[in-house]
C-alpha cells in the first residue's frame, strides 16, 4: 500500500506536465498554421497581387504612374517653362509703347512686335542681338540722331546702360528726352514746348528755362546732353 500512496502523491505533478506539453504543442501548432496562411496569401480575391506604395528617401510615396491616377497626376504637375518679358519699345519703330515678347528674346524681337522699323529707323546704331530683360526699355534712334543709339538692354537698369548716351537737345523728341536722368513725360513735353517756342538750345545750361528742371536736375542731365 505504500507504493499506492507514493504513485498517489505524484499524479498532481504529472497531470502538470502533461498540461504544460499539451500547451506547448498547441501553440507550435498554431504557429505553423498562421505562417502557412501568411506565406500562400496574395493580398486580393482571385491571388491578385497588390501594388504598394513605397516612401521615397525624401518622404514622399511613389505611385505607378501607368495607373489610373497616374496621367492626372503627370497633368497637373506640369508648368510651362519661361515666361512673357515686358519692355518698353520706343523711338523709330512702327507702334511704340510697352510690348510682350518671350524670355530670352533680343532687341530684334522687341523691334518686331513694336511693328517693325519705323522708315527713317536707323539699325546700325543699335545692337539687334542684345538680350533684352523684363521691364527694361528700348529706343530705336532715326536717321541722323548721333550718339542716339538708346537701348537699354542685356541686364541691368536702363539708366545704367544709357549712362554714356548724349542726347542732342534741339533734335530730339520727346521719347528720345525721356532718357535723360530725371525727365519724364512732363519734363520732356516742356522742354519740346520750350524749344517751339523759343527756338533752338544756345548751351545746355538754358535748360534752367524750362519748367520743372532746376540746377540740381541740370546737374543730371549735364553728362548726357548737348546742343
Amino acid at each position: 500500500m505504500a507504493g499506492f500512496g507514493d504513485w498517489r502523491d505524484r499524479v498532481p505533478i504529472a497531470a502538470v506536465i502533461a498540461v504544460l506539453v499539451v500547451v506547448v504543442l498547441g501553440v507550435g501548432a498554431v504557429t505553423v498554421l498562421l505562417g502557412g496562411r501568411a506565406g500562400s496569401w496574395s493580398g486580393g480575391a482571385g491571388g491578385a497581387d497588390v501594388a504598394l506604395s513605397l516612401p521615397k528617401a525624401d518622404g514622399s510615396v511613389a505611385n505607378d504612374s501607368s495607373g489610373p491616377n497616374g496621367s492626372a497626376a503627370d497633368a497637373t504637375t506640369s508648368t510651362t517653362s519661361g515666361g512673357l518679358l515686358h519692355v518698353h519699345a520706343a523711338g523709330a519703330v512702327t507702334q511704340p509703347g510697352v510690348v510682350e515678347v518671350p524670355a530670352g528674346s533680343r532687341v530684334t524681337d522687341v523691334v518686331a512686335a513694336a511693328g517693325g522699323p519705323a522708315t527713317d529707323a536707323d539699325l546700325n546704331q543699335v545692337n539687334l542681338a542684345a538680350l533684352v530683360a523684363d521691364g527694361e526699355r528700348v529706343y530705336i534712334p532715326r536717321q541722323g540722331e548721333v550718339g542716339a543709339g538708346m537701348v537699354a538692354a542685356g541686364g541691368g537698369s536702363s539708366a545704367a546702360s544709357e549712362q554714356n548716351v548724349i542726347v542732342n537737345l534741339n533734335e530730339a523728341d520727346a521719347s528720345q528726352l525721356e532718357t535723360l536722368p530725371g525727365v519724364g513725360p512732363a519734363t520732356a513735353k516742356a522742354i519740346v514746348d520750350y524749344r517751339a517756342e523759343h527756338g533752338r538750345f544756345r548751351s545746355v545750361d538754358d535748360l534752367l528755362n524750362v519748367r520743372g528742371i532746376g540746377p540740381s536736375k541740370l546737374e543730371q542731365i549735364k553728362p548726357h546732353a548737348r546742343v
